[in-house]
């Protein structure tokens, strides 16, 4: 049994990376960016209007001048005006271009506008305000967005505003999910006293959805056969199998065995953690010709095979293959902790993982403990906000107010 750390470093030290694709900008929210995004033009292109109201050339003012014959209106999207008289002004809107000899723009709340002359009611103006100037955000070839970032509404903004309708985002993984167990049904399925309705399988769908990652999922019955039969052709199909249940010592927890007589390597089986003690990983060597239409390169199946509990599923994937997901697309996740806020009791000499509900005391993260009945209770994470993390350690009382990990699953 191998610790949490040393699990976590053998899955970082197993990444891979699944090169590229191009996707349309629009539809690029959530994924991870595979290129710089480069500004095409200065930004803004042209000296921008910041504020509705009047423009002018700030020495008239300066020399005493408040009344100002209006020339024109310069809109948002037309073509550059001229001021024709450095004692006029020109009506703006914003957005617009600013007027060519004018440098200053007074907002229409502190003028009034009569018979065609706009007159300043305030003493003191500054010469350039709520004008944005050209290239203030950005000069033409600059780096607006650098690669390797999450996308998100803001970014879409850029990319059109260059003019990117099609971005490189990290391609994803192919991934198969897989629950196995006689005593499982669909959740459409009246279940027999001895059986119980899928569940595992569809958190982790969800959990990869988070991700961006579509998934594919399978059910199979405890038949050792049939087991080795589909789970052959997932590993030649698919880049990650994620497992629920039977890798643990019951007589019909197959997978282990079929693993091994599959030729996928176990790496680890059995981590110094709760829940979720009895997670395996390893990984299945194959060639492929994905990349190079002419060479073969090595491609390798991760597989995560996670205990059956519940919480155990859950806890795995948030604390495992997140952080195995983000090193394969090079993205440094935020870590965070809290403050514990009750004391915790724990016996056993392993890393615990404890479901909290978080609140904001005194601009500090507090955790609370959520009282559950052990790994098989699903709904007790209904009530929680995130794991926190216990080290493994002697002690057997985690003190209130002390500062630890925590891993999110709600915002």
């Amino acid at each position: 049994m191998i610790s949490v750390k040393e699990a976590k470093n053998i899955i970082l030290n197993s990444t891979q990376d699944f090169g590229f694709e191009e996707v349309p900008f629009i539809k690029s929210v959530g994924r991870i960016l595979r290129e710089n995004i480069l500004a095409d033009r200065d930004f803004p292109p042209f000296n921008r209007v910041s504020m509705d109201g009047i423009a002018i050339d700030y020495k008239s003012f300066k020399n005493g001048q408040r009344a100002f014959k209006i020339e024109g209106i310069q809109a948002a999207g037309s073509e550059q005006l001229s001021l024709q008289n450095s004692e006029n002004c020109i009506e703006v809107m914003t957005g617009a271009v600013l007027p060519n000899k004018a440098n200053t723009v007074i907002r229409y709340e502190d003028v009034t506008i009569k018979n065609g002359i706009a007159t300043i009611n305030i003493d003191a103006i500054n010469e350039k305000q709520n004008v944005h100037n050209k290239g203030k955000d950005g000069k033409v070839g600059d780096v607006l967005i650098s690669e390797n970032k999450i996308i998100s509404a803001a970014e879409i903004g850029v990319l059109a505003t260059v003019g990117k309708s099609t971005v490189k985002v990290a391609k994803q993984p192919k991934v198969m999910i897989v629950s196995t167990g006689d005593e499982l049904v669909g959740v459409d399925e009246t279940p027999l006293a001895h059986q119980i309705r899928r569940s595992n399988v569809f958190t982790l769908v969800s959990l990869l959805e988070k991700l961006n990652i579509p998934s594919e999922t399978a059910h199979i019955t405890d038949d050792k056969p049939v087991l080795k039969s589909k789970i052959k052709s997932f590993l030649k199909e698919f880049d990650v199998l994620l497992f629920s249940g039977a890798v643990s010592k019951g007589k019909f927890d197959f997978l282990p065995e079929v693993f091994d007589e599959l030729g996928v390597e176990k790496l680890f089986h059995k981590v110094a953690q709760r829940p979720g003690k009895p997670f395996w990983f390893g990984q299945k060597k194959n060639l492929s010709s994905d990349k190079h239409i002419d060479d073969k390169y090595q491609k390798n199946t991760i597989v995560f095979g996670f205990p059956g509990n519940p919480i155990s599923t859950f806890v795995n994937c948030l604390a495992y293959f997140y952080p195995w997901y983000f090193k394969s697309v090079g993205v440094e996740p935020k870590e965070e902790t809290a403050i514990l806020g009750e004391d915790v009791s724990f016996k056993p000499n392993l890393e615990y993982f404890l479901q909290v509900k978080l609140e904001s005391k005194f601009g500090h993260l507090v955790a609370f403990p959520v009282k559950g009945n052990g790994s098989g209770d699903l709904v007790s994470l209904v009530n929680a906000d995130a794991f926190i993390q216990l080290s493994k350690t002697e002690e057997i009382l985690f003190k209130q107010g002390e500062n630890f990990p925590i891993i999110r699953f709600r915002q």
